[in-house]
């Protein structure tokens, strides 16, 4: 009954907030604008069998709300400071912890050369630096194959710096570029912890790793350095920008083996070890249509421990993932649209083997109710149920008790408001 009264009560707010809000929060101070935006989404998820994103959507849940806001301001014209408090939940993610998204402090050189630092959002592939905000999107779900909602705490931002400019190239367009480097954070909140607290795999004789309920282990944290460089191109053609992302980071977890107390380790920072991740990707606009794609590939070498403390041999993954994407707005208040994604946990491995990739084919309504309030109605056909016991892109056994069936049908309704 809680769980129902909180959800109403946030959906009103959610149509109520936005014409009350906007006359408060743009003031000066000092001379200099300060902003301050908010967001929050409350979301519906049904499924026919699987349990998906750790939630009971198979008898159909509410578990799924995120809110948030950000304050900047423009210090000087070429200084700003800004930063984002961000709060979810998601079925047993999130848990209603407030964490600093993101803070960053911004000062821009020359159009060409500019730094940040603090904790700064990361640019990866499309849209990882804009994914917390929903109403940017047409999707009620981004393409999990590259977006995993599950994971967002942990790939939206790093702790560290970036450098960044634009270059004219005349004739040729324009590139803008992105290097940054830090840490990479942890989110105790997120489905990589879940995961390995409430699973184990097992690598069986045709390269598929079996999981199952397991709570052997504890994790503690999962941080390590973190790398990588974007370049964008925005060609001479209207509409039409491609670009590329190298992204390395260190898999580093540690935490114990609950009964005997040992600690449990999987290492990213051995001489085998490797987590690198290629993303292309291309989007092109004309008029109200859009459409976008992206490619990545992923290359994961780890080794981890035993309760004992012997090292097992390392464990090597070709992950393969990408998505194309149309959308089309028919008019001024409703958008429609369609992608696929596809998932492979292991090129190397059968292609053939439902627990080795997800396959999800989608069609979206958004209809814009106001100028800060939009209804998006989603439907999702997936197939497969890639299982792993640190990847996961939606399925997890501790959260499917009498098994995973193959396929998959997943009715998505978020109702989200932005200022």
């Amino acid at each position: 009954m809680y769980s129902i009264f909180k959800t109403a009560l946030l959906t009103t707010l959610l149509c109520a907030v936005p014409a009350v809000m906007r006359a408060q929060f743009d003031f000066t101070l000092d001379g200099r604008q300060v902003q301050i935006h908010s967001f929050a989404s409350q979301g519906f998820m049904y499924s026919n069998d699987n349990n998906y994103l750790t939630t009971n959507t198979s008898q159909g849940s509410f578990a799924f709300t995120d809110f948030g806001a950000n304050v900047s301001t423009q210090v000087t014209d070429k200084f700003r400071v800004g930063a984002q408090i961000y709060d979810r939940n998601l079925g047993k993610l999130g848990n209603w912890r407030p964490s600093l998204d993101w803070a960053v402090a911004d000062y821009r050189f020359k159009d060409w050369f500019g730094i940040r630092a603090g904790k700064v959002k990361t640019t990866l592939g499309l849209f990882n630096d804009t994914q917390d905000m929903e109403f940017l999107q047409t999707w009620a779900l981004m393409p999990q194959s590259v977006y995993p909602l599950d994971q967002r705490g942990s790939i939206i931002a790093h702790e560290g710096g970036d450098i960044y400019g634009n270059i004219g190239i005349k004739k040729l367009g324009g590139l803008s570029y992105t290097v940054y480097g830090g840490k990479r954070p942890y989110d105790s909140q997120d489905g990589y912890p879940y995961s390995l607290d409430t699973s184990l795999g097992t690598r069986a004789a045709n390269g598929i790793t079996n999981v199952v309920p397991n709570t052997s282990r504890k994790v503690n944290s999962s941080t390590g350095p973190v790398f990588g460089a974007d370049l964008r191109w925005n060609t001479p053609v209207k509409g039409l920008m491609a670009g590329t992302t190298f992204f390395d980071q260190d898999t580093t977890t540690k935490g114990i083996y609950r009964a005997t107390g040992n600690p449990f380790l999987i290492a990213g920072d051995r001489n085998d070890d490797k987590d690198h991740t290629l993303a292309n990707y291309l989007e092109y606009t004309i008029g109200n249509l859009r459409f976008d794609g992206e490619y990545r590939r992923e290359i994961l070498v780890s080794t981890s421990n035993t309760s004992t403390g012997a090292w097992n041999a390392p464990s090597g993954k070709d992950i393969r993932s990408g998505y194309v994407a149309l959308s089309y707005r028919l008019m001024k208040r409703l958008e429609v649209g369609s992608y696929y994604s596809r998932f492979y946990y292991d090129w190397a491995s059968p292609h053939d083997d439902p627990s080795n990739y997800i396959f999800d084919r989608v069609a979206t309504a958004r209809v814009d109710l106001t100028n800060f309030l939009d209804l998006k109605v989603e439907g999702h056909f997936m197939e497969g149920i890639m299982r792993s016991a640190t990847i996961n892109r939606g399925f997890y056994v501790a959260a499917n008790a009498n098994g995973l069936q193959p396929d998959t049908h997943l009715l998505v309704i978020r109702l989200g408001y932005h200022l």
